[in-house]
């Protein structure tokens, strides 16, 4: 009788600290998973900021009652999703602020670095399409600020963060992939950013804007094609990607397309009341618009190739992939790809081409949805945001390595004692 209530009474204890202690435990678990928290994840509210421009009234050739409110809630549903992760990856960096520069300077995590401002990007070019209409003439202001500090970061950040992965003896060129192009993506957005509002701003500051955005594609665009050269080269001698990385091949879309759609965006944001080359502003921005159409159109291809080489490339081996953030370069670059498809039909005023991107509208809306699916299933399941599962693998290693160390000078210490 004894035994048995003493048994009862140890359950009960037992329980009672199991109780008492999960909270605790299961903070620590949440914890511990938030120090996985990458700059990859930075590729989710860019995604969402890109659908969120693609369903803008104005970049749709063919509309119905209600779009715009829907293009204003994924954008308020982007900042909500970008202030989160920002929230998320300053606690892991507050927690242990030594990984800030190893992430920077890595060369697997420390790309994705630069889509926290490709977040920026979509967001101030939000700024145009959704708060303007609704806020009035001071957030034009607002909105040449912002383009002017985002000019100017962004191009520090390309030169900065490409010093630290050029110094990195981690970087090969058998890794080589299209994310490479990622750090110069912001200063090149500058072009799109500018592209979208240039033709709200005064004539007196719609062409610095122009030019600006015009100098900054124009490097984005060099930069890409030089890594393209590389990438080529890597893929000739080495083969395709790994199923891991097949995803993260649509970044090459990204270059081409988005320089089609700002080309095209900042000649018709040309102001006409302005004269240049010795005619008058109308004559001045006419041929601007005819240059850049043309122009696009030549680049834009480029975009179409690289479209089909990933797309083939995923599907020879969709049996083999499994969940990673960068599937949500499935969306970004085809949404530069799919604007610059719908500007082209705008330019040629063609009803066919109109039809075209409004299906491919469609097919990015339904792959946003699948990838959110597909995050939100491999954060309850483990697949990612866990030891061993995400970009920032290198400091697992690291760890495993000095504790290997550490176990092996206790040993020596031991024989020597």
């Amino acid at each position: 009788m004894s035994q048995r209530s003493n048994r009862q009474l140890r359950d009960e204890e037992q329980l009672d600290e199991s109780l008492t202690t999960s909270p605790t435990k299961d903070g620590e678990k949440l914890s511990q998973r938030l120090e996985h928290f990458t700059w990859a994840w930075y590729t989710f509210p860019m995604s969402t900021g890109g659908l969120a421009l693609l369903l803008s009234p104005k970049n749709q050739p063919n509309t119905f009652p209600g779009l715009e409110t829907i293009g204003k809630i994924v954008y308020i549903w982007d900042l909500v999703i970008f202030t989160l992760i920002t929230c998320a990856i300053t606690y892991r960096f507050i927690r242990n602020p030594a990984l800030l520069r190893e992430s920077l300077s890595h060369p697997s995590e420390g790309l994705f670095f630069a889509t926290a401002f490709l977040s920026l990007a979509s967001i101030i070019g939000g700024i145009n399409l959704y708060g303007i209409p609704s806020c009035g003439p001071w957030l034009i202001v607002v909105y040449r600020v912002l383009f002017w500090m985002y000019f100017a970061v962004t191009f520090l950040v390309a030169c900065g963060h490409y010093y630290l992965l050029f110094s990195s003896p981690a970087l090969k060129i058998q890794d080589m992939t299209p994310a490479w192009d990622l750090p110069i993506f912001p200063f090149m957005l500058s072009g799109t950013i500018a592209a979208i509002g240039a033709s709200n701003q005064p004539p007196s500051q719609a062409v610095p804007m122009i030019v600006a955005g015009l100098t900054a594609q124009g490097l984005g665009m060099i930069v890409s094609v030089i890594m393209y050269v590389m990438y080529v080269h890597r893929m000739i001698e080495w083969g395709f990607p790994g199923p891991k990385g097949r995803p993260a091949m649509f970044i090459a879309v990204g270059p081409p397309a988005f320089t089609s759609l700002a080309l095209i965006g900042m000649a018709n944001g040309f102001p006409e009341t302005t004269t240049y080359f010795g005619t008058n502003g109308e004559a001045t921005a006419n041929m601007l618009r005819l240059l850049a159409t043309m122009v696009a159109v030549f680049i834009w291809s480029l975009a179409f190739w690289f479209f089909c080489l990933a797309l083939l490339s995923v599907l020879a081996v969709a049996k083999e992939l499994t969940f990673h953030l960068n599937w949500w370069a499935f969306v970004f670059p085809n949404v530069g790809f799919t604007i610059a498809t719908i500007k082209i039909g705008d330019m040629f005023q063609s009803t066919g081409i109109h039809w075209v991107g409004s299906a491919m509208t469609i097919c990015i809306v339904a792959t946003y949805l699948f990838v959110g699916v597909m995050h939100v299933r491999a954060v309850v399941t483990g697949q990612i945001l866990s030891e061993g599962k995400d970009e920032d693998t290198y400091i697992m290693e690291r760890d495993t390595k000095q504790r290997e160390q550490h176990e092996v000078r206790q040993k020596e210490q031991n024989k020597g004692a």
